[in-house]
């Protein structure tokens, strides 16, 4: 008897290339990219800035390395940035900006929807005082990976940046799943990102590519986050190999993330008729579907591996799931069915 095949919803990372997407990948022209000679990273990195509204882009390894790389080129040593208690960069980034950059992270609290209050960032910035850091850069997150994939509308984004900015703050927007955030928003990539100096986004999500994020912002900016990229290890050489898998993916997927959102609010509907489950389906704007369980949720988790379908736990009675390329409605539809049946057993 065959074994079933699992589904793997633990995060859009774990899409693989389409057969399309290798074969541009196989036929990339390529050069050394340190030396500036990489024709199809310069390409991948020109689509990023038009489709960004920034002035130029620069083409670095993980979303992670650019959140890094912008917060070494916005701040200096010593400095405070602020971003929200949920935020990527504070929560699953191994403590980069501390370590690497020597910058303070101070957060003020995300809600539920990853919205944070502008009167307590407001109360956060630190004015000159030679006992106190220098606060020198705000981080928002759009879409909010930890809060449920909430698309953050661009009003909220705008109030925050423009209270930074007053106060000479520079604002960078960890936009690993922007696009994501502006189909739910009906509107551009490059509104969302018009507030803040500095944005990057990840081409290895729901864009299905294998690997890479781009950075985008000004041209000083990135003259310096290049240089801030090569002293972190990121200077990679005939990057045109990775780099035609991103401008495949902003050709070809950002259309399909649409269907995404449709098979999570599939998925999240499906999930919401466990009586163990609390899920908001109205929370369900993108492509996670984050819930809480009453009861053991690591049980939970556990039926659910053994039933074949794969989740993360981003809380200790949280179960994160994300749709993404490679799941379709039929797998959607079957791991509704093998999550009703496995947790049958699980004591709530």
């Amino acid at each position: 008897m065959a074994e079933r095949r699992v589904i793997d919803l633990r995060s859009d990372t774990v899409t693989v290339p389409s057969p399309e997407m290798r074969r541009a990948i196989a036929e990339a022209e390529v050069g050394d990219d340190v030396f500036g000679e990489d024709p199809t990273v310069h390409r991948l990195e020109e689509m990023a800035a038009a489709v960004t509204g920034k002035e130029v882009a620069l083409f670095v390894p993980s979303g992670s390395m650019g959140n890094l790389v912008a917060v070494l080129s916005h701040c200096q040593r010593g400095d405070e940035a602020i971003c929200g208690s949920e935020a990527h960069i504070l929560q699953y980034e191994v403590g980069s900006a501390g370590g690497v950059a020597a910058v303070t992270l101070r957060a003020a609290r995300n809600d539920e929807r990853g919205r944070m209050d502008p009167a307590e960032v407001n109360a956060l910035i630190r004015g000159e005082n030679v006992h106190m850091p220098r606060t020198s850069l705000l981080l928002l997150e759009n879409t909010h990976n930890r809060c449920g994939g909430a698309a953050i509308p661009l009003a909220h984004m705008r109030e925050l940046a423009d209270l930074a900015h007053a106060h000479g703050v520079a604002v960078h927007i960890d936009g690993a799943r922007i696009f994501n955030a502006a189909l739910a928003l009906e509107t551009t990539v490059a509104a969302l990102a018009e507030p803040a100096d500095s944005v990057g986004f990840c081409l290895s999500k729901g864009l299905g590519a294998p690997v890479g994020s781009v950075l985008c912002g000004p041209a000083w900016f990135i003259a310096r986050a290049r240089k801030m990229r090569k002293m972190l290890g990121g200077g990679m050489r005939q990057a045109g190999i990775i780099a035609a898998a991103g401008i495949y993916a902003l050709q070809h997927m950002v259309d399909r993330l649409a269907e995404d959102h449709d098979n999570a609010r599939v998925l999240a509907a499906g999930i919401a008729e466990l009586p163990m489950v609390d899920l908001d389906l109205a929370a369900v704007e993108t492509n996670i579907v984050i819930f809480r369980v009453r009861g053991d949720a690591l049980a939970f988790a556990r039926a659910l591996k053994e039933a074949g379908v794969l989740v993360t736990m981003p809380g200790p009675d949280r179960i994160r799931m994300v749709t993404h390329y490679g799941i379709d409605r039929a797998d959607v539809e079957e791991a509704v069915m093998r999550v009703h049946d496995a947790v049958g057993s699980v004591a709530v």
